[in-house]
């Protein structure tokens, strides 16, 4: 059965859209009217292998995505309706009636139709790449070849339910400091647009020298008046710019390299990537992927492009024989305690368990950083803004005291 996404009328004139499964498009519109609707349009929700080739790039762009939320909650669903000794498509046909969301049903239902016709879940959900990463499919692979689905999709719930906790985090603590800084450029703009402006020209009428800091403080008062639109566009170019550099591969390859060698920005960069790589491995080993294998797919989630490399360079080492550990060591990129636990985890035979442990320790190091620096970076957008302000203050006062003790004399 195949699924078929539809726009009909009620019997109250009400246009009404959805997702059902049939046979044939034919099937689907007596399904319809059955339901007392009359079918407006019908159309399949997955082309055929004719159209996919044909259309491949275009299919590519607007494949539908799944939000971490959602991927965690259905994985999770899943696992659950398995273990349950449901049928992995009557799993399936279960969530999608669950979920509240139109294309996240007609997504289920596009894989259960793939089942249906006899190919694999793994496979199944290859039709939506952007939704489910090669990770997330080469994990369900392996659950399917060892026959404990439910275990691995749990597992995979997890991991996702922890990255998108870690990542909630990181913007919560985010919000405020954006906030303080947006506020101390809009303040600083408002004072030297608008405010001291009007204040030179009380200034200008007395005719009387005014200190180096006022001059100052007025020059770039009229500077940011006549400029600051420009230098404001200016600055977006250049974003625009480097961002579109950083697209080129041997520019964001030379880039990523010198990221991993900058103070702070390279223990956040190499811890994150780290956990990542660690806590991917990890779960690709414990589900039965084959070594060389889960390093190939746990390399390409990686955010750095260096580190992808050296990966690429530990892959081959350790696909000729070479140990996990000398292979990483070898890369000169990796933290020592990483080398040391998965040296052990070898020597021991927890391989899985060790890298699920320097995931752990890697991502807690990089969360005390992170939370360290958001901490700082408040009191120090408050000191700079109280002390641009009293820059200013100073500016405005320091003629004004002068012309009273001129009146004085």
């Amino acid at each position: 059965m195949a699924a078929f996404a539809y726009t009909a009328l009620n019997e109250r004139g009400r246009e009404e859209k959805g997702v059902l499964e049939a046979d044939s498009m034919r099937q689907a519109r007596q399904i319809l009217r059955d339901r007392s609707l009359a079918p407006l349009t019908v159309s399949a929700a997955v082309d055929n292998k004719e159209e996919s080739a044909r259309k491949f790039n275009l299919n590519v762009l607007l494949r539908p995505s799944l939000s971490t939320s959602d991927l965690a909650l259905i994985t999770r669903q899943i696992a659950t309706l398995i273990a349950a000794a449901l049928p992995v498509e009557e799993a399936l046909l279960a969530v999608s009636r669950q979920t509240e969301k139109t294309g996240v049903e007609t997504m289920l239902l596009s894989v259960r139709a793939r089942v249906m016709e006899g190919y694999s879940l793994a496979n199944s959900l290859a039709e939506f790449p952007r939704a489910f990463p090669a990770l997330y499919r080469a994990t369900v692979a392996a659950g399917e070849s060892a026959g404990h689905l439910d275990l691995v999709l749990n597992r995979l719930a997890d991991y996702t339910e922890a990255r998108q906790q870690s990542r909630a985090r990181i913007q919560q603590a985010m919000v405020y400091p954006i906030i303080l800084f947006v506020l101390t450029l809009s303040i600083l703009a408002g004072l030297m647009g608008y405010v001291v402006p009007d204040i030179v020209e009380v200034f200008a009428e007395t005719g009387q020298e005014l200190p180096t800091l006022t001059v100052a403080i007025i020059a770039t008062s009229h500077f940011v008046a006549e400029w600051g639109i420009w230098v404001l566009f200016v600055v977006i170019l250049i974003v625009i710019g480097c961002l579109y550099a950083l697209r080129i591969p041997e520019i964001r390859l030379s880039w990523d390299r010198r990221l991993l060698h900058l103070p702070l920005v390279a223990k956040v960069s190499r811890g994150t990537n780290t956990a990542l790589f660690s806590s991917t491995l990890s779960i690709l080993t414990s589900s039965g992927v084959p070594l060389v294998d889960g390093m190939r797919i746990a390399g390409e989630v990686l955010s750095n492009e260096w580190l992808k490399l050296k990966i690429r360079e530990a892959t081959e080492s350790v696909s000729e024989g070479a140990s996990l550990n000398l292979a990483l060591e070898a890369s000169g990129c990796f933290p020592p305690i990483m080398l040391h636990m998965v040296a052990s985890g070898e020597n021991s035979g927890e391989l899985d368990q060790m890298l699920g442990r320097v995931a752990v320790q890697m991502e807690q190091s990089v969360e005390m950083l992170m939370n360290v620096l958001l901490s700082l970076f408040g009191p120090l957008m408050l000191v700079v803004m109280g002390g641009a302000v009293f820059t200013i203050v100073m500016a405005i006062l320091l003629p004004i005291i002068n012309l009273n003790q001129l009146v004085g004399l």
